[in-house]
């Protein structure tokens, strides 16, 4: 039996090349600051109010309406834990830089992009078929971005990142081409102009998230406060806006979800 053996030298190498690759241990880590923490709880209020809110409409709409409102009950809610954590120093550890990382932000989004994207296909009347795919597309999108943000080696985070957005354009065309079709069929002129309003604020809103990104985790130009008050303003247009705008259309989400049926006249 011979064994092979890996020269002295060329183990050392190796053993160089791992420990170069492994992150090594913070002495100081960057954390939020002062603005950081108030945008923190800026950002648990706003959404503990609309999660009380978005819970009092639902107990007293009919059913029709009251999907929509549990709906956004839950994207308020999630996101309210989410705050919490962050605000209550749970929920984030260091990254590479030793810079402090919220992964309790990337499990709200995981959830409720997804329960924004059911929302707005509720709108639009879209099956759930379609409806599943887009938001297959966005916990991809949700995952790679999480991904990236951990990365130790710099070539992975940006693999992480173009895979991230490879899965973020198709989610960003559904909404925009896709789900705008099929509610231009209801023939519904009030349900088309809500689904107009509610899909672009989130497509604009969701544009945003690589760039921060980009500056935050990616580069990590921004500082942590910064960042943490950025995503919280996104956060909060994109999530309590967007549900306050369903619930001022409270009379138009009665319409019936089905496709409008042409009539026909028989001779």
């Amino acid at each position: 039996l011979v064994v092979a053996r890996m020269p002295f030298t060329q183990l050392a190498g190796a053993s160089a090349a791992a420990k170069a690759l492994a992150p090594t241990a913070c002495t100081t880590i960057e954390e939020v600051g002062s603005t950081g923490v108030g945008a923190l709880t800026l950002g648990f209020l706003a959404l503990a109010v609309s999660t009380v809110v978005m819970v009092a409409k639902a107990a007293s709409a009919d059913a029709e309406r009251r999907k929509y409102y549990f709906v956004n009950t839950f994207i308020c809610g999630v996101a309210t834990f989410s705050y919490f954590a962050m605000l209550s120093g749970q929920g984030w550890t260091a990254i590479a830089g030793c810079r402090q990382f919220f992964y309790a932000r990337y499990i709200d989004w995981m959830i409720t992009t997804a329960l924004l994207i059911l929302d707005l296909g509720l709108v639009a009347g879209q099956d759930f078929v379609t409806i599943a795919a887009v938001i297959g597309a966005d916990i991809l999108m949700i995952t790679a971005g999480y991904m990236g943000a951990v990365s130790v080696v710099t070539t992975v985070k940006w693999f992480w990142f173009l895979f991230g957005m490879a899965m973020f354009l198709p989610v960003i065309y559904s909404l925009a081409r896709t789900f705008r079709e099929t509610v231009i069929t209801r023939k519904d002129p009030e349900m088309i102009e809500l689904y107009g309003k509610i899909a672009w604020l989130t497509i604009i809103m969701w544009s945003f998230y690589p760039v921060v990104w980009l500056f935050s985790e990616g580069f990590a130009s921004f500082s942590v406060s910064f960042e943490v008050v950025a995503y919280t303003i996104l956060d909060i247009i994109s999530k309590v806006v967007f549900s306050f705008m369903i619930v001022s259309s409270h009379d138009s989400l009665g319409s019936s979800s089905a496709p409008a049926v042409q009539s026909r006249e028989y001779v």
